[in-house]
């Protein structure tokens, strides 16, 4: 078995051996199979970033079997610098969040932990998959585990919000299915992504392609004006599924457009690029102003994911290397910090019941060491420079000026409104004195919190330091697909 399927197969090996276990009676086993089940899944993504060859764009890695014989459907899997952070990151954040769960889901602990091992499995699928047909299946069946962790484990509203995700992410993929038949037709029976890279086709064709995908790929960012399941489905998700969700589930629909819209449709890419730019900076100022009179800490994170996830399609699509290269970056950092930030609410939220920011205030004055967390998260979350949160959108700002003053003068104002919803959260809910007694008897936090928020603090300051071992991974791999964008493919 290759590296890339021990990473897939692991997990969810685990996930399945946690499912066939009695329910709650083996919960204290249940969650030590889950932590070994987590840490191998980790530990099997190593030998990856030993083993990846810096200065070539080619699939490394590569595993291919025939699977569905008859329509040349292919297990096919590979890496290039493109999707190569994003299988450590999934693993990384499944971890963090199996150890999140560990004293607080009392309930169907095996399917809970078995749930997540399954998702992250599927997820790194999506990160690897070569075959349009296999990209598919992994990319819907993510859906089945988060929509029972939110219809499970959610809040009052968790049915409603567990359908309107559901909805909302598969009617988007069903036109996406159409462009993968069409593909396949056009391209003489082959569901190999990388033939359809170079398949001639007509400015027609192209554009339809484009928005099939981006029917798909926009839900998932989620891009303005589809965005509107986000907010409710982390209000009524639990912690860990709001975090897997922000940290990895939303970079899937913005690894699609690098890995379908934009390779297999580049004149439609350019022509179009100015709809999602706009779309993008939409996100990036009118989102971030909607977070600012949010009064729930979920919520107000929630729509910063959107602004945030604005910052990457932008730098997508403004096609240079920094903008490119920087939207990667900032889908690693936001997998970092918007983990961080949700797993940090969680805290709260454990020993209050309450997610409103008025419920809270002085914080700080009992929870000292939590609170210094929770300031170097939102710091990161403004993107100051030093903390992961900064790189991505530094360069994107960079790549955006490059291409136009007033693109990157109004992506700029990200950081002002960043800053402005975030540092007042911080002051209303962790500053100023103890207001009532439900703060004053809070307890800081334990070991087991401790460690989730210094494994995440290391992540955060690591990147945000010293980010050259993420962009030299990806610098040859962003240039070949540049190269290959510029290039018309019409037929």
């Amino acid at each position: 078995m290759g590296l890339l399927s021990l990473a897939i197969w692991t997990p969810i090996v685990f996930g399945v051996v946690l499912l066939a276990l009695g329910r709650d009676e083996h919960a204290k086993a249940v969650r030590w199979i889950a932590l070994i089940g987590a840490l191998v899944s980790l530990l099997v993504t190593w030998p990856l970033y030993d083993g990846f060859q810096l200065g070539t764009s080619a699939m490394q890695f590569v595993e291919n079997v025939s699977w569905i014989e008859r329509f040349n459907i292919h297990y096919h899997l590979g890496l290039d610098g493109i999707s190569f952070w994003f299988v450590p990151l999934t693993a990384f954040i499944t971890l963090i969040v199996v150890i999140a769960g560990w004293e607080v889901i009392t309930e169907r602990v095996n399917q809970y932990m078995g749930a997540f091992l399954i998702l992250s499995g599927l997820m790194i699928g999506v990160f690897t998959a070569l075959d349009g047909m296999l990209f598919y299946v992994f990319f819907e069946a993510t859906l089945i585990p988060m929509y029972l962790i939110i219809g499970i484990w959610g809040g009052p509203n968790k049915i409603y919000a567990a359908f309107k995700f559901f909805l909302y992410t598969l009617m988007g993929s069903l036109l996406t299915l159409v462009a993968l038949i069409y593909l396949y037709s056009a391209s003489g029976g082959s569901f190999d992504i990388l033939t359809w890279h170079k398949l001639p086709l007509s400015s027609t064709a192209q554009t339809l392609l484009f928005f099939a995908f981006f029917a798909a790929f926009a839900v998932k960012v989620p891009m303005w004006p589809v965005h509107t399941w986000l907010p409710d489905v982390h209000v009524e998700a639990p912690t860990g599924g709001s975090a897997v969700l922000a940290a990895i589930m939303l970079k899937l629909g913005a690894y699609g457009f690098l890995r379908f819209s934009m390779p297999i449709a580049p004149d439609a890419s350019r022509e179009w690029a100015w709809l999602i730019i706009a779309l993008s900076l939409t996100a990036v100022i009118y989102v971030g102003l909607v977070a600012m009179v949010q009064k729930d800490m979920k919520k107000l994170v929630a729509y910063s994911s959107v602004a945030h996830m604005g910052f990457v399609t932008l730098g997508f699509f403004i096609f240079n290397d920094l903008g490119v290269s920087g939207g990667l970056v900032q889908m690693i950092a936001h997998g970092f910090v918007s983990g961080a930030m949700f797993l940090s609410i969680g805290v709260l939220y454990d020993r209050v019941h309450s997610r409103e920011i008025a419920s809270y205030g002085g914080v700080v004055n009992t929870m000292p060491k939590f609170a210094a967390f929770a300031l170097l998260f939102s710091m990161a979350n403004c993107g100051l420079p030093g903390t992961a949160g900064f790189v991505g959108e530094w360069m994107v700002i960079l790549g955006a000026v490059k291409a136009n003053f007033w693109l990157g003068m109004l992506s700029a104002t990200a950081l002002i409104f960043g800053a402005a919803y975030t540092l007042w959260m911080f002051k209303r809910v962790y500053l100023g004195p103890v207001t009532n007694d439900d703060v004053r008897e809070l307890k800081d936090i334990n070991a087991r919190e401790f460690l989730i928020m210094s494994l995440l603090a290391i992540a955060v300051l690591y990147m945000g330091l010293y980010p050259k071992p993420f962009t030299d991974v990806m610098n040859t791999s962003v240039a070949d697909l540049l190269q290959h964008v510029a290039a018309s493919k019409l037929n």
